[in-house]
This record gives C-alpha cells, structure tokens and sequence, in this order.
C-alpha cells in the first residue's frame, strides 16, 4: 500500500531535511530524487510557499509527485512585489494590479480553480483583491469584476495577454510607493484619533471606547494598541475591597 506525503515547501528550495527526510528515509526511497524532482516541479513558484504530495511505494521504492496550487493570495503578492496585504481592507490600498496581471494568476491557477474558463478564474483573481487591499485597473476590485462581466475587457482576457510593458512596470512601482506613503499618513492620523479619543473617555468602560473607536473606524490592530489595560480581576477585587475595610473599621 502506498504512502502519501503533504508537505508545504519554498517553491524551487525543498531540501532533504525536515519535514521530507525524516519521512522519506525509513522508507528507502531515494530522497535526494524526491527533493530535485520537487524542486524541478515547483521552481515556477520561487517565493511562494507550495503544497506537495508524495506518493510513495515502499515495496518498490517507486514515487511520484503532485503539486497544489500556492493561494491566490500569495501568487497576488509575488506578482505585485509585496512584503505584506493590508491590514484593513477598504480602508488601506497598498498596490493598483493590471488586468494582464491577474491574467497571469488566473492561468497559474487554472488546474486548481472550479472556474468554467479563463474569463471566470481572471474574475476569481480580482474578487481576491477585495480583501487584501489591493486595487485593479485604479479601481476597487468589485467594480473591476462588473467590468469584466460587461466585455470591457474581453479583448485582453481572448489574447490571454500576461505581459506588460517596462513602462507599465515602472508606472506601477510608482504607484504602490505612493500608496505606501498615503496608508502611512492614514494610519498616523488613525493613531493620533485613537489616542486622543482614548484620553477624552478616560474612566470609562473598556467597552465603550472600543465602540466608540469601531465607529470612528480605527483599524483593529491601532485599537488593540491604544485599548487601556484593565486590572486583573483579583486586583480590582482588592481595591474595592480596602475601602470598604477602612469604613467598617471607621465604624468602631
């Protein structure tokens, strides 16, 4: 009976170590084979984490592999050169991606995806970009959708059109620098609201200002930063409890 494998490994870079050697050795298999094999398989996806599966059959010694398709996600950030997606979507746009771009991705992913044609994975890419943050064409990526669905771009997806221009490319460093620029100063002017919010409800309920900062729309991760810190329920206990033991004892 055979035996199966699944590991994630850096696209181009699995190694003989952990977790394939380990795995392999008792086997008998030869795990150097695997590695190149693997590594043979996946260097299209340098960068990217890959989910692997090797077969094994002990008796014979004989294997084979089969490579998953890495997340729209991170395909989305090699492509665009990102260290990191947004942390509040809809709020923060860290880059603007072309329609060729997320031709590109749709026909990386066109083994792994339940979509009917080109047309529906290019459309799957960009919904992808709802949540990270991630503009397309200039626009938010649920409009770019509806232009899709409307032909505007039927001329690009045909021709299956995956490569853009040294210009194009440079246009789009430019555009994501500046976007850095502006999530920076929004996130500033959040962190200065948050702060300033906090002090103006000082001596009220935790609750409280946490709605009161939700409304205003401060991101999740300024808010868990700016949030005073609650005393531990023993010590609140021991607070409440002195006052009362000096009024007892003003009793006597």
């Amino acid at each position: 009976m055979s035996k199966t494998f699944d590991v994630i490994v850096d696209g181009g870079k699995a190694t003989p170590g952990p977790p394939l050697g380990p795995g392999l050795s008792p086997l008998g298999v030869n795990v150097k084979a695997v590695v190149d094999q693997i590594n043979e398989k996946t260097k299209a996806f340098a960068g990217i984490k890959v989910p692997v599966k090797v077969i094994v059959d002990p008796a014979t010694k004989e294997f084979s592999i089969k490579v998953g398709s890495p997340s729209t996600a991170e395909l989305i950030k090699k492509e665009l050169k990102l260290e990191k997606l947004a942390s509040k979507s809809g709020v923060e746009n860290i880059a603007d991606m072309r329609i060729e771009q997320a031709i590109k991705i749709a026909k990386m992913k066109e083994d792994g995806m339940l979509s009917r044609n080109l047309k529906n994975g290019v459309k799957m890419v960009v919904g992808s970009c709802v949540s990270l943050g991630v503009l397309v064409e200039g626009k938010p990526a649920k409009e770019l959708v509806i232009d899709i669905e409307k032909g505007v771009y039927d001329t690009e997806i045909k021709q299956e059109k995956t490569e853009l221009s040294a210009e194009e490319l440079k246009q789009i460093e430019l555009e994501k620098k500046t976007m850095a620029e502006e999530s920076k100063a929004r996130r500033e002017k959040f962190d200065a609201l948050a702060k300033k919010t906090v002090e103006e409800m000082k001596g009220q309920e935790a609750f409280r200002i946490k709605h009161k900062l939700e409304e205003l729309g401060i991101p999740k991760d300024i808010i868990d930063m700016v949030m005073p810190k609650e005393a531990p329920a023993g010590a609140a206990a021991a607070a409440g409890a002195a006052p009362a033991a000096a009024k007892k004892e003003a009793k006597k």
